[in-house]
């Protein structure tokens, strides 16, 4: 997801194939701006009925329909029911009323209820996030691909760097598995994503209750690229077209749950978890925060509500056995540290600094108990500059990518990010642990291929098992200035950069 401000964002890497300065905007000791896109001329803002309307969620007790009471009570405080999850307890309600959430917390039978949002429902979205820069046809062209390999492939050091082209001379995955990206959208007419797209798994959530209509799940030409690149990491065919994906025999859905501006807001993630939750997905991936807020602090009434909101969600989506993985940032934060200056919060409104405790105050869905928390790396094996750690955060780590100048690959590869497919049948580079990410994913639905029958939890431990155990890196001077740029925690076994290690596809398979 790329937001219309020139904010960075945690969980949305920059498409590195736009031009090199707004590319390595998110790595240190570079600076480059983003202005906003100028309004289209016939982009007029539409006024509505929910023009001064915020979305709210209102926790109950799980398992029940919402009852009459309390129906009537959200009424009574000017609250118009969206949907509700009644397996969870959740409910999404809009209100114009400024004291909806503080009256409703006050009836009985709820539990918390909080603003998703701290800017008015928009009517429509007024701002263009462009398009990346993508590889040429001659660029294409000029790569030479080697026998069973995808034309592109030799540009994808992150496969190697997993094992994940030994892992495909065994197996590609089973088309009984499927992982599920819950994201900016999927374009699903792309020809690497095409073979493998899931139709009947995939919704667009935006709006908190799920939108089946066909294409739903697809970005808009003015929204990003993001999902589809992730799409592609996971599953990219092996079709002799493109890029390979690290699980590229498994199946692929789509779920949009970012809104036209670049928000994920709280009711779009909790309707994600829960349609992956019934509709037989085996992993989700979750390269994003839960807008507004970069981390949560359960202190405050409505960022308590939104923890808890999808907290169960992600945990129904685990019971009913989906591997829940998420990105763990991309602003180098030491997550397991006594305190954190979060300065982009609220990020849809007006942010300020604020100094947060991590282990009170959460990023959401990647903080969350159960869920797998990855971390990112370069083409060297090494953390990568922009990536979050953490002793006892992270679990595991994955290629994501890099500056090529802190960490370059091996030819014929020949940039430190991440090749992956874009919509409108292309391909470009991009980087961040929105990138590692979905590695571990397809690496979860490889084990889930070879282990059919095995629930969520054993899935994750033998993810945790089979990965390359990875000793810190210490000193940690990335860009070689002799300035310590992070510092490392733990064993060898386990640390706060690389978790139990890097995972390992090869092992997936075979083991």
């Amino acid at each position: 997801m790329t937001a219309p401000d020139p904010r960075s964002r945690r969980a949305i890497a920059i498409p590195l194939g736009m031009a090199m300065a707004t590319a390595l905007a998110f790595l240190p000791n570079v600076s480059a701006s983003a202005a906003p896109a100028a309004p289209a001329a016939d982009s007029v803002p539409l006024l509505s009925a929910e023009a001064n309307s915020l979305s709210y969620v209102v926790n109950v007790r799980p398992g029940y329909g919402t009852s009459s009471y309390v129906k009537k009570a959200i009424t009574k405080a000017g609250g118009t029911i969206v949907t509700s999850y009644d397996r969870i307890g959740v409910i999404v309600v809009h209100s114009s009323n400024a004291d909806f959430a503080k009256t409703i917390r006050k009836v009985h039978g709820v539990e918390s209820a909080g603003a998703t949002r701290t800017a008015p429902l928009p009517a429509q979205s007024t701002t263009d996030v462009g398009t990346p820069k993508v590889l040429t046809a001659k660029q294409a062209a000029s790569v030479e691909a080697e026998a069973g390999q995808d034309p592109l492939e030799p540009l994808q050091w992150d496969l190697p760097a997993i094992k994940a082209d030994k892992a495909h001379e065994k197996s590609l995955g089973s088309r009984d598995v499927t992982v599920a990206v819950i994201d900016t959208g999927v374009d699903d007419t792309h020809p690497d994503i095409a073979p493998n797209f899931d139709r009947d798994a995939s919704v667009n959530c935006v709006s908190g209750k799920p939108d089946t209509a066909d294409g739903a799940w697809r970005p808009s030409a003015s929204e990003s690229p993001h999902g589809t690149h992730v799409a592609g990491e996971i599953a990219a065919a092996k079709n002799g077209v493109g890029v390979t994906g690290v699980a590229p025999g498994v199946k692929v859905s789509g779920i949009k749950v970012s809104n036209p501006d670049g928000f994920f807001y709280t009711e779009a993630v909790v309707c994600g978890f829960m349609w992956a939750a019934e509709h037989g997905v085996d992993v989700t991936n979750n390269s994003y925060y839960t807008d507004p807020w970069y981390f949560n602090c359960k202190n405050d009434p409505d960022q308590k509500a939104l923890v808890e909101a999808v907290t169960r969600a992600s945990r129904y989506a685990e019971k009913k056995g989906a591997v829940n993985v998420a990105a763990a940032g991309n602003e180098n934060y030491d997550l397991a540290a006594d305190e954190i200056t979060d300065p982009v919060s609220p990020n849809d409104s007006t942010p300020s600094d604020r100094v947060i405790d991590p282990s009170e105050c959460l990023d959401i869905p990647t903080q969350l108990p159960g869920v797998v928390t990855v971390a990112s790396t370069g083409a060297k094996g090494i953390k990568s500059s922009f990536s979050n750690h953490g002793l006892g955060v992270i679990d595991i780590a994955a290629p994501g990518g890099d500056s090529t100048a802190y960490q370059t690959p091996a030819p014929p590869a020949t940039s430190g990010l991440i090749l992956g497919p874009v919509p409108g049948g292309k391909w470009g580079y991009m980087a961040g642990t929105s990138m590692a990410s979905p590695h571990v994913a397809g690496v979860a639905a490889l084990i889930k291929s070879t282990h059919p029958h095995a629930p969520a939890a054993l899935v994750k431990a033998l993810l945790y098992a089979e990965a390359d155990a990875t000793p810190c890196t210490d000193p940690y001077d990335i860009d070689g200035d002799g300035k310590i740029d992070a510092v490392c925690e733990g064993g060898k076994n386990r640390n706060g950069f690389y978790g139990w290690g890097i995972a390992d596809a090869l092992d997936a398979v075979s083991k």
